[in-house]
């Protein structure tokens, strides 16, 4: 299991290298710059800038340089200083822009998915032990519901009913006296008090799906020669359960749990322009309309390393909980 998890890691730092190059060359690859967005959105507002001041603005910046080098100018400062590097259109340090982001999508991508497991798995569960049940018959309609439904459509649909019943708007994870507060007891209260719209809107499309997987797992595997001879010799339902067909079933939610968070993270922009939440998505969107190289491609290589720090930490997982999966002949 060691030299499994030492190759997976090493395989992880190749990948990641893939990543940081994958992205800042699709960053640049539309046509223009950013300095070509600036000097229109000034044309537009009345007062268009010199060819000089563009000229001095694009040598600043960088951008009159190869690519190749653009790029060696990015990756080196981050991966030996953690310096993520300049915001064009912040004119800020881009850690510092997205720090707290950061975190608050953390947070909100982990408390949905302990919401989408949490929800998921006992109600799986139980409509595959009461099939053609009534309840059975209720979390399918919920379920197909959940996945026709698109995020943002609720969100909507959230904020119309919360403003017309209880005369409040839930956007945003902070009241406006907390909103650029530093980080203390009653912030974090006010962040947990905001949570449960965002969490539930975001984390529906992931409920619905894990459940229909998980039931159909538990189906299939009820229907195995192992689970009716153990019926067969007596084996009380719960200690059968639990003990074989609900472990082999967790298997293609383990393998695919480390696809779920940079899903939620990158899923949940629209819903966190709707809710007005101050997370990764809205940044990311706005510096690629504004072709902000530095804040687009350091969001999307973060996105990258929680794709597959997640896949492997899945497939320990999967590893630890399913004996039959084996890593390599050291095993």
């Amino acid at each position: 299991m060691l030299s499994y998890i030492v190759r997976r890691l090493g395989y992880m730092v190749v990948v990641l290298i893939l990543i940081s190059i994958v992205c800042f060359y699709i960053i640049n690859l539309p046509p223009g710059s950013f300095i070509e967005t600036f000097a229109t959105q000034l044309e537009a507002s009345g007062a268009p800038a010199s060819q000089a001041q563009l000229d001095y603005l694009t040598v600043r910046y960088g951008l009159d340089q190869p690519l190749i080098v653009q790029y060696w100018n990015w990756i080196i400062p981050l991966v030996t200083h953690g310096d993520f590097g300049f915001s064009f259109e912040w004119q800020q340090p881009v850690w510092s822009l997205i720090a707290d982001r950061l975190w608050l999508t953390i947070i909100v991508s982990l408390v949905s998915m302990v919401f989408v497991y949490a929800v998921s798995i006992p109600v799986a569960v139980y409509s595959a032990t009461h099939q053609y049940s009534a309840g059975d018959y209720a979390v399918s309609f919920l379920g197909v519901i959940g996945l026709a439904v698109p995020n943002f459509l609720l969100a909507l649909v959230l904020l119309v009913a919360s403003a017309r019943l209880f005369g409040i708007t839930p956007t945003g994870l902070f009241s406006p006296e907390y909103m650029n507060a530093p980080w203390s007891w009653g912030r974090f209260v006010d962040l947990l008090i905001h949570l449960p719209v965002p969490v539930v809107v975001v984390g529906l499309a992931g409920t619905a799906a894990t459940i229909r997987i998980l039931r159909s797992q538990l189906l299939d595997e009820f229907q195995k020669q192992y689970v009716v001879t153990a019926r067969a010799k007596g084996v009380p339902e719960g200690r059968l359960l639990f003990k074989y067909p609900f472990r082999v079933a967790l298997n293609p939610i383990i393998s695919t749990a480390g696809h779920l968070l940079p899903e939620i993270v990158s899923g949940s922009t629209i819903v966190a322009i709707v809710l007005g939440l101050p997370t990764i998505g809205p940044l990311l969107l706005r510096a690629i309309i504004a072709q902000d190289t530095y804040v687009a491609a350091s969001s999307l290589m973060l996105l990258g390393v929680l794709t597959v720090v997640g896949v492997v930490l899945s497939d320990i997982l999967l590893a630890v909980l399913d004996p039959r999966v084996r890593m390599g002949r050291s095993n």
